[in-house]
Formats: structure tokens, sequence, C-alpha cells
């Protein structure tokens, strides 16, 4: 199998600047929040270039994007890459479009080489992956993979009250192609590690084995609103004060849990949110990552009973909601084989590693054969404007990306 050609390095900087021109934040990230105007106007660019590239596009009724190059056999299910264009509020330039553009390099270097795949190939765009507008994450690609139903995600609302299905039709990208309804040969996913790893150790490619679990929670915990002044400290039931010790609790399950745990509060609102009013109300959420399973479980449980005491403790309530959940996903082996095979032939330095974040290719795991292949970010930043990565590394990620694509789609050996 062909595991030594090369993608074109500055076509594919050059798509990835003119994207992140997108939405351009001014400390240099970009802002494309999910079915915003930024968001259609990425597509947009994206089609464009998909069409100009002779694909034929497709778009599903939850706005998932998929523009597929022909292969000598049509009746073989389609060897597919892909990511999101969506991003987080004070997004980087490199999340989530990597892995699409990279996607895009490689039918555009397979067009280069004038090679032809015995499967045809796809790339995807999926819809909200990053749950920042609309949640949960992953909304596209867990529509796509049966773990959500469409019509409770297009009946999703934003914290503006903006309906997803009605922004969908809004922005042009609520499309006629029933969701789910195609079957997928292997699904290969490139995106910067958004850690440090690979960075400290010197490697190019990291060959992703499994992505973590992850559990989320929404907490309400409810006290009693009075004045600052006259209300004495013994008779007080402040919620902020609850909730600060629910914050505290998470940060130390995470450290109990050490190494592979990651535990967040990474929202809370306080009402009323007056300087001399004792808060009445707090609303937070909580991020579990784990990936062994038994442990995730134990955090979740252990978070639990100790709401559940100071609730007793302290007279005010805390009511505790499951909000999102999948277990530790490990990646098909031969995915996973074709990435390091990939890497080793063509002299990157690699490491196995397991992804800390979530990924479309989460939920795509539970339908076909599915690998991930991460390159080094700037001191692992991400979800951040400073997010950065090298021209060198992302076109690297991107030849080990075509090799997996050509040994999954076949290559036509004329005669």
């Amino acid at each position: 199998m062909r595991r030594n050609l090369r993608s074109d390095q500055e076509r594919l900087w050059r798509s990835l600047m003119e994207m992140a021109e997108v939405g351009a934040t001014p400390k240099g990230g970009s802002k494309r929040l999910t079915l915003t105007d930024e968001d259609r106007d990425g597509r947009n660019l994206f089609v464009r270039w998909c069409e100009n590239a002779g694909l034929a596009v497709t778009v599903d009724a939850i706005g998932n994007i998929f523009a597929r190059r022909a292969g000598r056999d049509p009746s073989r299910p389609p060897v597919m890459a892909g990511s999101h264009l969506d991003t987080q509020p004070t997004g980087g330039r490199f999340d989530g479009v990597l892995g699409v553009l990279a996607a895009l390099e490689v039918v555009r270097s397979l067009d280069d080489y004038g090679i032809e795949t015995e499967a045809p190939v796809e790339v995807a765009v999926w819809t909200n992956e990053e749950g920042s507008r609309f949640s949960p994450a992953m909304m596209g690609s867990g529509v796509f993979a049966g773990v959500f139903e469409l019509d409770d995600i297009t009946q999703t609302a934003d914290v503006d009250g903006a309906v997803m299905g009605e922004e969908l039709e809004r922005i042009g990208y609520a499309g006629e192609a029933p969701v789910g309804d195609r079957e997928v040969g292997a699904y290969f996913e490139l995106h910067i590690e958004q850690g440090p790893i690979l960075e400290d150790e010197d490697r190019t490619i990291g060959v992703v084995t499994a992505a973590q679990g992850q559990r989320w929670l929404e907490i309400h915990v409810t006290g009693h609103e009075s004045h600052a002044g006259p209300t004495p400290m013994p008779v007080r039931k402040d919620a902020l004060v609850v909730a600060s010790g629910i914050v505290g609790e998470v940060n130390r399950i995470g450290h109990a849990y050490a190494p592979h745990a990651c535990a967040t509060v990474g929202f809370m609102d306080v009402s009323p949110n007056s300087r001399n009013v004792i808060p009445g109300h707090v609303f937070l959420t909580v991020d579990f990552r784990h990936p062994v399973g038994d442990d995730l479980t134990a955090m979740d449980s252990d978070l639990k009973a100790y709401c559940a005491d100071q609730a007793e403790e302290t007279g005010v309530d805390i009511a505790v909601k499951d909000f999102w959940h999948f277990p530790s996903t490990p990646f098909d082996a031969d995915c996973v084989e074709a990435v390091r095979a990939a890497a080793e032939a063509q002299g990157f330095a690699h490491r196995d590693i397991v992804s800390g974040a979530g990924h479309d290719a989460v939920y795509m795991a539970r339908i076909a054969p599915t690998g991930m292949i991460f390159v080094p970010c700037e001191g692992g930043i991400s979800h951040n404007e400073e997010e950065n990565a090298t021209p060198e590394d992302c076109a690297a990620g991107c030849d080990v990306l075509l090799a997996a694509v050509l040994e999954k789609a076949g290559v036509v050996e004329n005669p």
C-alpha cells in the first residue's frame, strides 16, 4: 500500500488560514458558533471548495455535510474522514477545522496523483461538535449514529431561545437527506492533541487508541436569598457557599482519581447576583472524565453522595441531574494499526495516546471502524484564541491521514 505519498503542505495551510478569517477574532482565533452567520459562511466556503474539486455534496436533516469522491466500485461503503467547523466562543484556528480541511486535502492530493480508489472517499463536516451554543456536544454525529433522536435535537434551544431546527433552516443547512441513512466503511479523524504530551515528548503523531469516558452533570443549589446586612450568619441558607463547597469537592475528586481523571466546573450562574443579597440559587455544570469506566462511575457516585450529605447538613436543596454520558471508547484495531503503520513508514516520531477530549469519532466508532490521528499544538493550548500548530505538523498529520484512507479505500492498480 502507498504509505509515503505527501499532501500539499502549502495548499493545506492556505485553506486553514482562509477558513480562519471566517469569524476571525481580534486575538487571532476564530468564532463560528453553531448555526450562526459565521458558521454558515464557513460551511459555504467549504462547499465551494468541494464543488471546485468535483465532489458530490450532500447535506442531511441535521446539517451534516458529506462531500464524495467517487471510487471504482460505487457499491462499496465510503471511507470517510472529517471533523467539524464550529468553534468555541473564543476558539482557535485548528480545533476541528484541521480534520475537515486535511480530509479535503486528501481528496485534492488523490487528484494530483491521479489515484483512483476502489471505494468512494467522503469528507464529513459534523454539526455542533462543540456543544457551546446548543448542548449537548457532538449532536450531528450523535444523530447520525443513532445516539440522539433528530426531533429531540432540532427542538433544542440556546440560552437566547433560538431553536436549533429553525436556525438550520435560517442559514440554509436543513438538508433533505435522511440522517444516518448511509453505510460507512471506515472513519478517520485528524485533530490537534489539545494537550501537551506530543509537544513535550517531541513526537509528531499521536496514534489514538481510545477516547476516555465522560459524564456531564447539571446541579441546581437552592437556598434562600435575603439581605446581606440584617441576616445573621447562623441562619443563612447561602446557595453560593454550598455551591463553592461542591466546586471544591469536584476538584478533590479529580485529584483522588489521578493520574488519569479530569474534573471541572466550567459554568456557574448565581442568582440574583447582587452584591448585597445572599445568593438564593446557583446553577453549575460538572464535567468528569476518565478512561476507566469503573473509576468514572465512582467519581460520579462520590459527588452525588457529597451533595446528598450537604443538602441534609445545610438545609439547602441540591438537585443533581445526569445531563450527558458516554463510556470510554476503544478505536478499531485495524484503523489504529493503519495510522501507526503510516507514521512509521513516513518516519514520523509517534506514540500511542488516549484522547482526553470527546470527538465525533467517539460516536462514529459505534457504527463503523474508526481511528484518530493527533498532531501537537503549541503549549497544549486549545479552546483558546492562542491555539497554534505548525504547518509542518499539520501536513504530517494529513500525510498519515492520506495513507490511512488509502489503506482502507484501496487503490485501483492500472495494468
